[in-house]
């Protein structure tokens, strides 16, 4: 895929544009989105990265519009599970609802131009060092085990992290509106919202762990691996709103981001295997026995995990929902008698 710096240019300039409109046209007046808002910018951001990935097929070929829309389904779904993170962070600092807006803001710029950094050095050890596959496979095959397992109840208001951080700022207890700092008695304090967006930010820096690697497998291209993570990141401050209530009912979402991880890390693994050069490993020849997964499987597996455990996840809440009334209707059972204890227990 031939990308030259000239496209590279407009396509970053493109994007800070955007998030630039975002900040002065909806971000800067602290407000609560309405769900018409927030459905529309929804669907325009989702529309735009669509017709993107059409546009890099019709021109650069399928095989290429195919890793990027692979990656884009990939990324977009870390990014919910991100979102979630966002939700537990803002909850735990009571942030405001008329002041979330500017930390998801903040918090995706964060995320994006981690990721960019990410992307680069990714891209020079791709380039450079063939068995770097091996350890972003295992890597991802181990981020996989621990995300099956996640249930997200940690408390990130409170954790070392942050412990740390108000060990070496002063803080103030009180939102001051949108303010990061505020002056009392002549001395300097940080905010909560503050506090929310370094924690938005440490966050970022992890779940960029996750994507960058995950995204290299099902690409090598530099260039899709930015775009599909720019336009996963776009609409998610909309998507945030659009779907609050939501996130809480993806109760099976982990676990399908642990099967696409898995997945991957495979995936990744056979490619190195493909490609490899360790003296240690078939004598630092190709293991070509080891099939190659094509980018049109990948697509259809990633869209088919997230379909499953988003229709699995809506079921069990529903059902959830509906036995809960009839368990808070049931009376209490009677303590068991001797003679019945007796009986049991024969």
């Amino acid at each position: 895929m031939q990308v030259t710096p000239l496209i590279w240019i407009i396509t970053i300039l493109v994007t800070i544009a955007f998030f630039v409109y975002e900040f002065f046209a909806h971000v800067r007046k602290p407000h609560e989105p309405t769900i018409a808002e927030s459905a529309r910018w929804s669907a325009f951001y989702i529309g735009l990265a669509l017709l993107f990935g059409v546009g890099i097929g019709a021109v650069s070929g399928w095989t290429y519009g195919g890793e990027y829309f692979a990656g884009y389904l990939t990324e977009k779904a870390l990014s919910i599970d991100n979102l979630f993170v966002f939700l537990l962070v803002m909850s735990a600092f009571a942030v405001p609802k008329a002041y979330q807006q500017k930390v998801l803001m903040i918090g995706i710029v964060i995320a994006l131009i981690l990721r960019g950094g990410f992307i680069a050095v990714g891209a020079t050890l791709i380039e450079n060092l063939s068995w770097i596959f091996y350890l972003f496979g295992a890597l991802l095959l181990f981020l996989a085990y621990r995300q099956a397992f996640s249930n997200h109840e940690s408390d990130p208001a409170n954790g070392r992290f942050m412990g740390l951080v108000r060990r070496v700022l002063p803080v103030s207890d009180e939102y001051n509106d949108d303010k990061l700092t505020v002056v009392k008695n002549g001395r300097r304090f940080v905010t909560p919202m503050l506090l929310t967006i370094i924690a938005i930010g440490f966050i970022d820096l992890i779940f960029a762990v996750d994507s960058i690697p995950a995204i290299y497998g099902l690409t090598n291209e530099a260039y899709i691996v930015f775009t599909a993570n720019a336009f996963a990141l776009m609409g998610l401050r909309q998507l945030f709103f659009l779907i609050g209530g939501l996130l809480e009912r993806l109760v099976y979402l982990s676990q399908g981001l642990a099967v696409i991880l898995a997945f991957i890390g495979v995936k990744l693994v056979f490619h190195a295997l493909h490609v490899n050069e360790l003296p240690f490993i078939n004598g630092g020849k190709p293991v070509l026995w080891v099939p190659e997964i094509p980018i049109w499987f990948s697509l259809l597996f990633i869209g088919a995990t997230i379909a499953v455990a988003t229709t699995a996840s809506l079921l069990k809440t529903r059902g959830d929902a509906r036995r809960a009334p009839i368990a808070a209707a049931a009376p209490p059972s009677a303590p068991a008698t001797s003679v019945e204890r007796k009986e049991a227990s024969k």
